[in-house]
């Protein structure tokens, strides 16, 4: 059977279409430099010796392209099929061409596997030094923050100083996670009953999303979070007002050991009398919020995040929503509905208890 030979017609819109879906690849592959979750804006030492490699490779994979390219349209061309032309003679082996096709690839790949080893070996040796730890434990689907130093617990929202290495230790409370800031750095796993971790310096003040990067059950694309990357002072101020009660009430502990301490039996300020926040505060005691939850002085569930100073977040439900009372509010109507998967169940609240509940957790700041 012989083969039939495509038609001009084939041929011309073929040659039409390429230019618009070359167009399309590169224009696919831009992205601004505010792009939310970019690997090519760098804000951090580590992300910066990744960018470095990556730009490395591109350099090498598109020098390869081009060269692929151009030979293969120089034979296309040059021994393209003509009407009346002999039948082609076979050609024996190039000696000389198959020891260039051999040694070329060779040295490529040295030039691309050297800097790769050395970013590795870089990027997972300790770092130079240590300004803060941070502990992440990955929950479905939520993330925590502990600052062991610091007497400092929170969720969703990671809070760090610029300029200084902030050393992360990652865990898992249940399945494989992945922590994962496009802008600081690399992926780290969240393995069960194995810690990991990385760092990195951030340099510049700004907030910048996260989210985890290995799939982890229904609600894995709405594990969410965010990088606060504040000044010296304002990371200070954030510090010192966690360790406060909630909606201030007494100065900051001295020590750490009597920070969890005042954490642990500290009640916050009761809400006025008769408040709707009162009335929250009395629901959330008898409700199965305070077997999840933790409220210092109130409750000290361990399943759900951290609520002492919910308020002062700017999300909730790991990142997924904006800390608004009518968010809060839909949330406490319908968690699993508002969440596909979400591990909080619905309690059946009122309109009434619901409006209680979200006065009383905005007055936790």
């Amino acid at each position: 059977m012989v083969a039939r030979r495509p038609t001009r017609t084939v041929m011309r819109l073929v040659a039409a279409l390429a230019p618009a879906a070359l167009l399309a690849a590169a224009l696919a592959g831009c992205a601004p430099n505010d792009f939310p979750q970019s690997t090519f804006n760098p804000r951090s030492e580590f992300a910066g010796m990744i960018q470095s490699l990556n730009l490395q490779l591109i350099f090498w994979v598109v020098l390869i392209f081009i060269v692929v390219q151009t030979l293969l349209i120089v034979a296309i061309v040059k021994f393209r099929a003509r009407p009346d032309s002999p039948e082609p003679k076979p050609v024996h082996g190039n000696t000389a061409l198959e020891i260039a096709w051999t040694i070329a690839p060779a040295i490529i790949l040295a030039f691309v596997a050297v800097p790769t080893v050395l970013t590795i070996f870089k990027t997972q040796a300790k770092p130079v030094r240590t300004d803060l730890v941070v502990k992440v434990i990955g929950h479905q689907w939520w993330w925590e923050f502990q600052y062991p130093d610091l007497g400092v617990v929170t969720a969703n929202e990671m809070h760090v100083p610029v300029g200084r290495t902030i050393v992360v230790d990652i865990e898992t409370a249940d399945v494989i996670h992945s922590f994962w800031f496009p802008a600081m750095g690399g992926k780290r796993d969240a393995i069960p009953g194995r810690p990991n971790r990385i760092w990195f310096t951030p340099d510049t003040v700004g907030v910048f999303p996260g989210q985890c990067a290995e799939f982890c059950g229904l609600s894995h694309a709405n594990m969410r979070m965010k990088l606060m990357v504040e000044t010296p002072a304002a990371f200070a101020a954030w510090v010192e007002l966690q360790r406060r009660p909630p909606a201030g009430g007494g100065a900051a502990p001295d020590s750490t050991a009597a920070v969890s301490a005042a954490m642990a039996l500290a009640p916050a300020p009761a809400p006025p009398a008769g408040s709707p926040a009162a009335r929250g505060r009395e629901i959330f005691g008898q409700s199965a919020c305070i077997g999840c939850h933790t409220v210092a002085g109130l409750s000290a569930g361990v399943l759900g995040p951290d609520l002492t100073h919910f308020a002062s977040r700017t999300t909730f439900a790991g990142s997924l929503f904006e800390n608004t009372p009518d968010n809060v509010a839909r949330w406490l109507t319908d968690p699993p509905g508002r969440k596909p998967g979400a591990l909080m169940p619905n309690l059946g609240l009122t309109p009434e208890q619901v409006n209680a509940l979200v006065a009383y957790l905005e007055s936790l700041k």
